[in-house]
């Protein structure tokens, strides 16, 4: 594979996907029941603050770029109505996640952590740490100077060598997003890394890989505790991959209660809409069958686990983007 022309993410010679998987909400191929996840408590609500971002991933699972904007910048106003919600129906909701795109692109995204932090919520961004970050420099030191630990900023590392990073992300992307994590660490953020390891490359070796770069960086990151360090599988929605049964919760000895979707959605904003609406998943803001209305009480309901990512990111992959 030439990494200069191809994520070096992508699963190699995997067959493709069957395309009679992944159609019926209620049935898998094989003619079982589909897996479903209920909601047990919204722990943690995710904001898409929009897809635009100064970086275009060869792999990126959202598409996000300098110009797609298929999902627009939420407002101050649109995460108000949402957080209202929260309160008004008594919700235990405990954190809250912004994702992008880049969410430091947000015209926004101040006054929105401000908002978040003031209500008292746990507050997690999820940035690659570049120019669009460190134009916030002094507003974020002032939130770290008032409301400390609660917010925490998880920057991207694709990858601990920069050749493999600079192959999805693009070059010069490997020192700007270093120097964006070391600031955060030298004025005392609470950080945390999200990285992912090579087809080829066993998650022991990913883990020895990155401990070795922080290590070199004089970085305390524990890549063994996931609040300081995660990994995530490849997710590549073409490649062939199992549906997930109502046995599988049995044979895989896993539990519907520890998927993602049992306790997190995502608010998006679609390029000419009205209004925000409700994904089920982090990873599936463009599937009709995954919007789950606009409102946190309609997106209650059960969802049903019909999409590849579903299988390869979470059931069988065992990760969560909280």
């Amino acid at each position: 594979m030439d990494i200069a022309t191809a994520s070096p993410f992508a699963i190699p010679d995997a067959p493709p996907l069957n395309p009679a998987k992944f159609r019926d909400p209620l049935v898998t191929a094989k003619g079982e029941p589909r897996a479903s996840v209920a909601m047990t408590t919204l722990e943690t609500l995710w904001f898409n603050t929009g897809t635009l971002c100064n970086l275009a991933c060869k792999s990126c699972y959202i598409e996000s770029s300098p110009r797609n904007d298929a999902l627009v910048y939420l407002t101050l106003a649109e995460v108000t109505g949402y957080l209202d919600e929260i309160a008004l129906s008594r919700l235990p909701t405990r954190e809250i996640g912004l994702t992008g795109g880049e969410p430091f692109m947000n015209p926004d995204i101040m006054p929105i952590l401000e908002l978040c932090l003031a209500r008292g919520f746990e507050t997690l961004v999820l940035s690659n740490a570049m120019r669009p970050m460190r134009r916030h420099e002094a507003a974020l030191l002032d939130l770290k100077t008032r409301y400390g630990d609660r917010l925490t900023i998880r920057v991207s590392l694709d990858h601990h060598s920069q050749a493999v990073h600079e192959a999805e992300r693009g070059a010069n992307s490997w020192d700007k997003a270093l120097s964006g994590l070391q600031w955060l660490a030298q004025h005392g953020f609470r950080i945390a890394v999200a990285g992912r390891h090579l087809a080829h490359e066993s998650d022991a070796e990913a883990r020895a890989g990155f401990a070795a770069l922080f290590a070199r960086l004089g970085l305390a990151i524990n890549t063994g505790d996931p609040r300081e360090f995660v990994m995530f599988p490849e997710m590549d929605a073409g490649a062939d991959i199992a549906e997930i049964s109502t046995a599988c919760w049995d044979i895989l000895g896993k539990s519907p209660d520890a998927m993602m979707c049992a306790t997190s959605r995502m608010v998006v904003k679609h390029k000419g809409a009205d209004r925000p609406t409700i994904a089920a998943c982090t990873l599936l803001p463009y599937a009709p069958g995954f919007d789950m209305g606009t409102t946190l009480a309609e997106a209650s309901r059960p969802v049903s686990l019909n999409h590849p990512h579903c299988a390869r990111f979470c059931v069988l992959g065992g990760a969560s983007c909280s």
